[in-house]
């Protein structure tokens, strides 16, 4: 049996750099503690993670963050229940952005928050109904609301500064 080395190139081990500071970031960003900060951070991460490590990569940093967050104790454990929408929200904004950022970058950042805001609308209201208490329901339902487009749109701006830079 012949053993294969794998050596990384220099490409390969810049994107593995580039990966590992993006999910460091959309980590770390919840430890802020601002809904607004944390998700406009991590709505900038994954668009520019879109455009610098290509969509296969987005998908999978869109994924990740609701996860670590919740097993580290940033997300609070009522929100459990949205996690796979959260993901599920990350992963249209990013695909979205993916196909209509050739054409114009706002059309795909505003169309792809637009329909995670919508996503994430619609399936919080149906995740309140049945999993969560009426107590906490009104919070949960206001942080799946309007702050998602705000923090899309705002991580979308913050973004386009960071393009606008690499591009030079």
């Amino acid at each position: 049996m012949e053993l294969t080395k794998t050596i990384l190139n220099r490409d390969s081990l810049i994107k593995l750099s580039q990966f590992s500071l993006f999910l460091a970031v959309m980590v770390f960003a919840p430890l802020i503690g601002n809904q607004f900060i944390t998700g406009s951070i991590v709505n900038a991460m994954l668009l520019i993670s879109t455009i610098v490590l290509g969509l296969p990569s987005a998908l999978l940093l869109s994924f990740l963050p609701s996860i670590i967050s919740l097993f580290v104790g940033t997300l609070p454990a009522v929100l459990f229940p949205m996690i796979p929408f959260i993901v599920l929200g990350n992963m249209v904004f990013v695909y979205i952005f993916n196909k209509l950022v050739e054409k114009n970058y706002w059309l795909g950042a505003i169309s792809g928050s637009l329909l995670k805001f919508a996503l994430l609308f619609v399936s919080s209201n149906l995740i309140i109904q049945f999993f969560i208490k009426q107590t906490v329901a009104s919070k949960i339902a206001l942080m799946m609301s309007w702050p998602q487009l705000a923090t899309a749109l705002i991580g979308s701006a913050i973004a386009f500064t960071i393009y606008k830079a690499i591009k030079r």
